[in-house]
């Protein structure tokens, strides 16, 4: 899991480029207030009930967003690299509705939620990244919300093969079937159906 800390400033810089063209001076400060950050696999990040202004920059590793649902975790959501996730309470200061954990060993950059004036005021450009960054994150989501709720399971998982494969190798069975919504067992049919159906 080693990245060198000129190695995760250009992975940050690639993902902001995204957005915004920062002169050299504006990824000089982007870099200084960027607080990377490794941990285990299985630490808890955020719990339900917890406030935190903490939002979350994936450079290596895997996050998982869940529930606790009459003591059974729901998963929602993966977050692998180059993926950011920014809490609602993160934003309006409001009590976690969720769990943050980590699926695997992972460098992340915790970066507070917190506006800081002064550094707008200076840097008119980073209040205009957070805000194109924040608005792409609430889209995506959005657009993945509605797919999910008109999706069959089958569809669900067909459709995370296509966007996103490398979850199908990375992830628990147990975790990949509550984010799909179905049990373990199912997932496993349903994975042998769709072999046979290929073959």
């Amino acid at each position: 899991m080693q990245l060198t800390n000129d190695k995760m400033d250009q992975i940050l810089l690639n993902f902001l480029a995204k957005y915004v063209i920062l002169s050299e001076e504006e990824q000089n400060v982007i870099i200084d207030l960027a607080i990377f950050k490794s941990f285990r696999k299985g630490t808890i990040l955020l719990k339900e009930g917890q406030r935190s202004k903490d939002a979350y920059f994936v450079l290596k590793g895997c996050i998982r967003c869940y529930y606790m649902v009459d003591t059974e975790e729901k998963t929602t959501a993966f977050y692998t690299e180059s993926e950011t996730l920014n809490p609602p309470g993160a934003l309006n200061n409001t009590p976690s509705e969720y769990y943050v954990d980590c699926l695997e060993d992972s460098i992340l950059i915790v970066a507070s939620s917190e506006t800081d004036e002064e550094l707008f005021a200076k840097y008119p450009i980073l209040e205009k990244l957070c805000r194109l960054v924040s608005e792409d994150l609430h889209s995506k989501s959005q657009i993945a919300f509605d797919n999910f709720k008109i999706s069959t399971p089958e569809q669900r998982y067909l459709n995370l093969l296509e966007i996103r494969p490398d979850l199908a190798q990375r992830i628990p069975q147990y975790h990949l079937a509550s984010y799909l919504g179905i049990t373990p067992q199912s997932l496993s049919r349903m994975r042998k159906r769709l072999v046979r159906k290929v073959s």
